[in-house]
C-alpha cells in the first residue's frame, strides 16, 4: 500500500493508560513507557503492518482534558485540529472509566470518529471491577474494544475497528449535552459565532470552548468576529457558571453510559493498592520505606556495577591500551599516545560507565512501571519545596550520591521544565563517590586523625550549598513561584519486562548518542593539553594553564600544581590524585610526603572544598547538555560552580589562615 494511501490512527489518552505500550507494540519503535504523566512530549509516529496493508500510527502525549493549559494537552488538541486525523484510538483505564471518558466527551465532540480501547482489564479485575465490554459499547454506539496491552491482547483488535470506520462503517455515537438549564445560551452563541469561527476550530466545539473559558479560543474567535464579538462577550459575562453547565452535563452522561457496564466490588472493601498506600503515603512509614527502597536501589547498583565497572577498566580497557601500545610500537609516540591515552581512555570512560547505567535503569524502570515512583514524589513533596520544586526533584538528585550522571538522566521523571531544569544545575552539587574518593585520599595526608571531621564537614557544606543555590535559582528561574504539583497515584500493577527493557535500551542509547560523542572528544582535548608539546607534564600545555593560572590560585594558597590536578579531574574525578602523584613524586621518596611539607593546611582545605564543589567530570557535562539540549544552560552550570567553588574556596582559606 502506498503511503500516501495510508490509513492514520491517532492514538489519544490519559497519562498512565498504557497508550504508549500499544505504539511500541504496533510499531516496534522506541518509546520510552513510564508510569508517570507527561513522558511523550511530541507527536511520535510508527507503522503497523497488518494484512490489509499499513496504518500510520501517531502516538499523542497524555493529557487529561483537551481543555488543560499543560503542554500536552496543547500538543493533543493542536495535533487533532490542525491534521483531522481520519480516526481517533481513545485508550482508557478500565480500572478508572469515569474519569477516562471525560476526554472521550471532548472528542465527541470534534468530527473525527473514535473507537475506545479498553485497556488494563487485568488491572480493574484486581481491584474487583468488571467491565462489559459489550455493554459499555451498546451504550455508548460506538467501537468499544476490551485490551491487555501489556499482554498483547486487543492490539490488531483496535487498529481493524479503527480502520473500519475510516473505510465507512456505521457511526452515530451517543454525544453528551451541555446541562439543560444552558442549552440556549449554547444555541445563541452557536448562531453569533456561526460564519466567523476561524479555522480549525469547529463551530459547535468553540461554542462550548467559549462557555469554558478557553482563553486561546475566545482570542481567536473575539479578533475575527470584531466589532461582533460584544453581543457574544455580554452572553459570557452573563453566564460565567456556563462551565459547569458543560462539566456537569459532560459526567451525568458518563454516569448513564457507566451504569450498567461496570460493576464494582462492595463499599468496604480493601484492595493491595489501598493497602500499600496505607504505608507507602504515610508521612513517616513513608519516607522510612522509601529510604529502604532508595538504600536498596543505591546498593544494587553499585554493588552489581562498581566490580563490573573495575573489572571493564582493568580487563578492557588498560589491556586494550597496552595491546594498542605493543602493536604500535613502531608508529610515532604521540599516534599511540592519542590512540591509547586519548580515545581509549574516553571510550573506557563511556564503556565502564555501562554497567552502573544498566543497573540504575532497570531498576528505575522497575520502580515507574509498577507505580512507585509516584509515591516517592509524594512523601518528599513537603520538604523539596524549602528549594521551589516538588518531590519529582528528589529521587534524581538522591542518586547523585551514587554518580551525578545517572541523577542528571533520572530527571526526566520530572514533568515540569523549570523544575527539570532547576534539577540538572543542582545534580551536580551531589557529592559522588569519585569526590568523595578524593576527599578520603588527600584528608588523611593533611589533616591525619581529624579527616573523617574534615570529610563530614566538606559533605554538609555542599548539601548547604544545594539548598542556597536552589533556593537562589529558584528566585530567578521561577521568580519565587511555587510549582503547582498534582499528581495521579497509579494503580499497583506487576511490573511488564518487555517495557521496561524498552526504556533502559531507549535510555542508554540516548546517553551513547548524546553524551558519549562529548566525552571521546573532550579526553582526547585534555590528552593533548597534558602530553603536548613533549610528552613532559611539568612543560605541557595543561601545566601552562596551571601557570596562567596560578594567580587565581594564590587568594586560595594554591600553587600551578594544584591547579593542575583540578583541571585534569574534568575527565575523572580520581585523576586529580593520579596527577598530584606525577607533579610531587620526587623518585623513592612519597609524593604524600613531599605534598604534606609543600602544602600548608588552610590550603589544603581550600583545595578540598573547592574539589568538592568544583565542576562535575566530563561525562556529567555531557549528559547536562544533552538532557537540557542547550550549551547556554550547561555552560551556566559550569559557570555558576566554577565561581561558587573559588568564593567557598577563598572564604575557607582566609578564615582557616587566622585560626591558630
Amino acid at each position: 500500500m502506498a503511503e500516501t494511501q495510508m490509513v492514520t490512527v491517532a492514538l489519544v489518552g490519559q497519562p498512565n493508560v498504557g497508550k504508549s505500550t500499544i505504539f511500541s507494540a504496533l510499531t516496534g519503535l522506541s518509546q520510552h513507557v513510564a508510569n508517570w504523566p507527561g513522558k511523550t512530549s511530541e507527536p511520535r509516529e510508527g507503522l503497523y503492518r497488518n494484512a490489509g496493508g499499513g496504518v500510520r500510527v501517531v502516538d499523542l502525549p497524555g493529557a487529561y482534558s483537551l481543555t488543560s493549559c499543560s503542554a500536552e494537552a496543547r500538543i493533543t488538541r493542536d495535533y487533532i485540529l490542525a491534521e483531522r486525523p481520519p480516526v481517533i484510538a481513545l485508550i482508557a483505564d478500565a480500572s478508572a472509566l469515569e474519569r477516562n471518558l471525560y476526554l472521550l466527551t471532548e472528542l465527541l465532540a470534534l468530527p473525527a470518529p473514535v473507537v475506545l480501547g479498553l485497556n488494563m482489564l487485568d488491572v480493574a479485575e484486581q481491584q474487583g471491577i468488571e467491565v462489559d465490554a459489550d455493554v459499555l459499547e451498546a451504550a455508548l454506539s460506538l467501537p468499544v474494544v476490551p485490551m491487555i496491552a501489556s499482554k498483547g491482547q486487543g492490539l490488531a483488535e483496535l487498529m481493524g475497528a479503527a480502520v473500519k470506520l475510516v473505510h465507512g462503517a456505521p457511526y452515530a455515537p451517543r454525544r453528551p449535552q451541555i446541562r439543560s438549564d444552558h442549552r440556549e445560551v449554547l444555541a445563541e452563541i452557536e448562531r453569533l459565532i456561526a460564519g466567523h469561527v476561524p479555522p480549525p476550530y469547529p463551530e459547535t466545539w468553540a461554542a462550548l470552548s467559549l462557555l469554558q473559558g478557553d482563553a486561546e479560543v475566545t482570542a481567536a474567535v473575539a479578533d475575527r468576529l470584531g466589532e461582533r464579538w460584544e453581543p457574544v462577550h455580554a452572553i459570557l459575562r452573563e453566564h460565567e457558571d456556563a462551565v459547569l453547565a458543560v462539566a456537569s452535563g459532560r459526567y451525568q452522561w458518563i454516569g448513564r453510559m457507566v451504569r450498567a457496564a461496570v460493576r464494582r466490588p462492595r463499599p468496604g472493601e480493601i484492595t493491595l493498592t489501598d493497602r500499600l498506600d496505607h504505608v507507602l503515603t504515610h508521612p513517616v512509614a513513608g519516607l522510612g520505606a522509601l529510604l529502604a527502597v532508595l538504600g536498596l536501589t543505591f546498593w544494587l547498583t553499585y554493588a552489581l556495577g562498581s566490580p563490573m565497572q573495575g573489572w571493564l577498566e582493568a580487563h578492557v580497557v588498560h589491556e586494550l591500551a597496552q595491546w594498542l601500545r605493543t602493536t604500535l610500537s613502531a608508529a610515532p609516540a604521540w599516534l599511540v599516545g592519542l590512540l591509547a591515552d586519548g580515545v581509549i581512555a574516553g571510550a573506557g570512560t563511556v564503556l565502564t560507565f555501562m554497567p552502573v547505567l544498566l543497573i540504575f535503569f532497570t531498576l528505575l524502570g522497575l520502580l515507574e512501571d509498577v507505580g512507585y515512583i509516584a509515591r516517592a514524589a509524594y512523601v518528599t513533596d513537603r520538604f523539596m519545596h524549602s528549594m521551589g520544586l516538588h518531590g519529582t526533584s528528589f529521587m534524581p538528585l538522591f542518586m547523585g550520591f551514587g554518580c551525578n550522571v545517572p541523577a542528571v538522566m533520572a530527571t526526566r521523571v520530572i514533568d515540569s521544565r523549570p523544575a527539570r531544569l532547576l534539577t540538572i544545575l543542582l545534580a551536580p552539587l551531589i557529592p559522588c563517590p569519585a569526590r568523595l574518593t578524593v576527599i578520603a585520599f588527600l584528608a588523611p595526608i593533611f589533616f591525619g586523625a581529624s579527616a573523617p571531621l574534615v570529610a563530614v564537614g566538606l559533605a554538609v557544606l555542599n548539601l548547604a550549598a544545594l539548598a542556597l543555590i536552589g533556593f537562589a535559582l529558584h528566585e530567578l528561574l521561577l521568580g519565587g513561584e511555587h510549582i503547582a504539583f498534582i499528581m495521579e497515584l497509579p494503580v499497583f500493577h506487576a511490573p511488564d519486562v518487555r517495557n521496561i527493557a524498552i526504556s533502559v535500551r531507549d535510555r542508554i542509547i540516548d546517553f551513547l548518542k548524546g553524551a558519549a560523542t562529548i566525552i571521546l572528544v573532550m579526553s582526547v582535548v585534555l590528552w593533548a593539553l597534558y602530553t603536548l608539546p613533549g610528552g613532559d607534564i611539568e612543560q605541557s600545555y595543561l601545566a601552562a594553564a596551571g601557570r596562567f593560572l596560578a594567580p587565581v590560585g594564590a587568594p586560595l594558597g594554591l600553587n600551578w600544581q594544584m591547579m593542575v590536578a583540578l583541571l585534569t579531574g574534568f575527565v575523572r574525578k580520581e585523576n586529580s590524585i593520579a596527577t598530584l602523584g606525577v607533579l610531587y613524586g620526587r623518585g623513592g621518596e612519597g609524593f604524600a610526603t613531599v605534598m604534606a611539607a609543600s602544602i600548608t593546611p588552610s590550603a589544603a582545605l581550600a583545595f578540598l572544598v573547592v574539589q568538592m564543589l568544583f565542576i562535575p567530570c566530563v561525562a556529567t557535562v555531557a549528559v547536562m547538555r544533552q538532557e537540557t539540549r542547550s550549551w547556554r544552560w550547561t555552560l551556566t552550570s559550569v559557570g555558576l560552580l566554577l565561581v561558587v567553588s573559588f568564593a567557598a574556596g577563598i572564604a575557607v582559606y582566609q578564615v582557616a589562615r587566622l585560626l591558630p
